[in-house]
């Protein structure tokens, strides 16, 4: 028989508890049951510390589990242009989700990195890497200072360095890894690193294990990192004022949830004059920016030498996976010694790295065609139309013209789970973000144009839109007008007042 007892719910109504014989605990309340309590009401789990804090346990049970469909949901095909997507549907309020049987086939994808649309199945990229998945197999088995280290990943450093216009590189197996593993062992205990409030979680998490002081800087603003820069240039460490070992800037080239690009040459120039260290982190930039597709120095055409650290990912624009270190040869050479994914992680897939060295070599023009100079300057051309008709339509949207990630704002938390269900009824895969990736009162969809669109998919899909903008009533703007191009900066760019 099952044992019941009573406690307190957060909203202070009495809830009735069932303890199962197995241990676990569900709350019943009229219908609606959560896995776990808070605060320990079962017996079993009474003296336990509370696993969640009180809004996040909060938020969870009441927002996120409503509408916790429109994430994860299985896709079984190639994240190329359109998408087939698994249908599932949910008969316990989206605690557990089965399968229909059915597959909705062709969806416009607008929501994969897919920015030069080297997400394919066939096709050179993908010949390629199935002729050294032949030769080399799908894994190495080792790390690189190991037996892990093959021709194929010292062609694809040597490669990389060229495309970044820097003396050395270094490729790793997981993107994530490259930041939370390499900041570690560039700054430390007696160092000072200077973030951006909007920084990656890679990024956030490296800083962190670095065990080194951490400052926040507002986003994209310069006043409020010059001010820091100052104060850490006169008044040194704390209680000691010993100068700091090091001062390390971290951004990123397009932040991914804001579409915003760094306002590069202010930060170089700040990092010069307060002899700071800048690291770049360029996962979005990188293959997606720039005239010739080299990032946000190609984009402002600035010399890659005033960047001391750049990195970048090849899971976006180049349809493969891992990271990359660029930078001086004395740089790279400490990081091999150093990094802990050098030392404890296993080697690139050799086919991941055929796909990347493949992909590499079309947008540089090495494979003796123009098709990477094409796509590069098509998704150009697709991110400012884009971006245009969205705004004449009246959305409020964020980031720079040139950025292909362009945040839609939504808003209210409730209109997350009816924008992503009413555009997948029309046939068009979108990424819904709420929090914690943004505050909860800034919900938004967020699209990711690729030259893989052509116009016609764009025109669908910005109808779809716009339809459900009305159903909803997501168009906020309140003049409807054509954006200025040449905007130097973007609608999210914050700078302070007197106030």
């Amino acid at each position: 028989m099952p044992r019941y007892s009573t406690g307190e719910a957060p909203g202070g109504h009495g809830y009735l508890h069932k303890a199962t014989m197995n241990g676990s605990c569900k709350i019943e309340n009229g219908g609606f049951r959560n896995d776990y309590v808070r605060n320990g009401v079962c017996p079993e789990e009474r003296d336990f510390v509370p696993l969640y804090q009180d809004f996040e346990n909060f938020y969870t049970r009441n927002l996120y589990m409503r509408i916790r469909d429109n994430w994860n949901r299985p896709v079984c095909s190639v994240p190329g242009e359109r998408v087939d997507v698994m249908e599932r549907f949910t008969d316990d309020y989206n605690w557990t989700f089965k399968f229909t049987g059915r597959v909705i086939e062709g969806v416009i994808n607008m929501g994969s990195y897919n920015y030069l649309g080297f997400a394919q199945k066939s096709g050179f990229c993908a010949e390629a890497s199935a002729a050294v998945l032949q030769r080399y197999g799908g894994g190495v088995c080792s790390t690189r200072q190991e037996m892990g280290n093959l021709d194929k990943h010292d062609e694809l450093e040597q490669l990389v360095a060229r495309f970044l216009g820097v003396e050395a590189a270094m490729t790793y197996g997981m993107g994530f890894a490259t930041n939370s593993m390499n900041i570690p062992a560039l700054a430390g205990k007696g160092c000072l690193i200077l973030s951006d409030e909007l920084n990656h979680a890679s990024l956030v998490l490296g800083a962190r294990l670095s065990g080194a002081t951490i400052r926040i800087f507002k986003h994209n603003n310069m006043q409020s990192l010059e001010k820091l820069l100052r104060d850490a240039i006169v008044q040194g460490q704390p209680r000691t004022h010993r100068p700091w070992r090091k001062i390390l800037i971290l951004v990123e080239g397009i932040y991914s949830m804001e579409g915003s690009i760094v306002r590069l040459p202010e930060v170089i120039a700040l990092k010069k004059k307060y002899k700071a260290y800048l690291y770049l982190d360029e996962a979005h930039s990188i293959g997606a920016l720039g005239p010739n597709g080299r990032g946000v120095v190609d984009y402002f055409g600035l010399d890659s030498r005033d960047v001391d650290i750049m990195m970048g990912t090849f899971t976006k624009s180049f349809g493969g996976a891992g990271g990359y270190i660029g930078g001086s040869k004395v740089l790279i050479d400490y990081l091999r010694k150093h990094s802990h994914s050098t030392a404890y992680a296993i080697s690139m897939s050799p086919p991941v790295a055929e796909q990347i060295i493949t992909s590499m070599r079309c947008i540089m023009g090495e494979d003796g065609t123009s098709l990477g100079q094409e796509r590069v300057d098509q998704l150009a051309d697709n991110t400012r139309y884009f971006r245009r008709r969205l705004t004449e339509m009246g959305f409020i949207i964020y980031g720079n013209s040139e950025s292909p990630v362009v945040p839609l704002m939504l808003y209210m938390p409730a209109k997350i789970g009816a924008f992503g269900r009413e555009m997948l009824k029309r046939n068009i895969g979108v990424v819904v973000v709420g929090f914690p990736a943004t505050p909860i009162i800034e919900s938004r969809a967020r699209f990711c144009v690729s030259a893989a669109h052509t116009k016609e998919m764009l025109d669908e899909a910005l109808k779809k839109i716009s339809e459900v903008g009305d159903l909803l009533q997501l168009k906020y703007s309140r003049h409807h007008f054509v954006p200025l191009l040449d905007r130097p900066f973007d609608e999210t760019t914050y700078e302070e007042t007197e106030d």
